[in-house]
């Protein structure tokens, strides 16, 4: 069984509880554990907070693409930007302890098994993606043979 979505949100800080319920609700539905749920939904909000905050080219209102798919055992994630690039804006340092900004791809990299972060092939912009294995509910509609 496979299922997979994608989305082109605007840059706005509303678009990210969307992308999140979006993902929640699927996992539900499917039958994913709620604790790999919660995990990805974490990770997929963090990803997206910082597509809103830093892919946009020029403050230009661009929008950015989330894209889910479970198939079979895992479930991938990709939040694709417009913006600039990882090098440019984000830094590569890890956040100080008390800052208030600055932990999003270090919580990713926590609750994901698998994390890439990277150029948007042929195009301007960044991809976060991360994957996870799946554990899922006894009772699942869907679970993974």
């Amino acid at each position: 069984m496979s299922i997979w979505w994608s989305l082109h949100l605007r840059r706005e800080a509303a678009s990210v509880p969307l992308a999140r319920r979006l993902l929640l609700g699927s996992m539900e539905t499917a039958g994913v554990d709620p604790e790999i749920s919660y995990d990805l939904a974490v990770a997929l909000g963090e990803a997206c907070a910082n597509a809103v905050e830093h892919g946009g080219a020029g403050g230009t209102p661009a929008g950015y693409r989330v894209t889910a798919y479970l198939d079979g055992e895992r479930c991938r994630i990709e939040v694709a930007d417009s913006g600039p690039g990882f090098a440019h804006t984000r830094g590569s340092r890890p956040a100080r302890p008390d800052a208030e900004h600055g932990r999003g791809l270090c919580l990713i990299r926590e609750l994901a098994d698998h994390v890439h972060i990277g150029p948007e092939p042929g195009r301007r912009g960044t991809v976060v993606s991360f994957d996870k294995i799946l554990k899922w509910r006894d009772d699942s509609p869907l679970l993974a043979v």
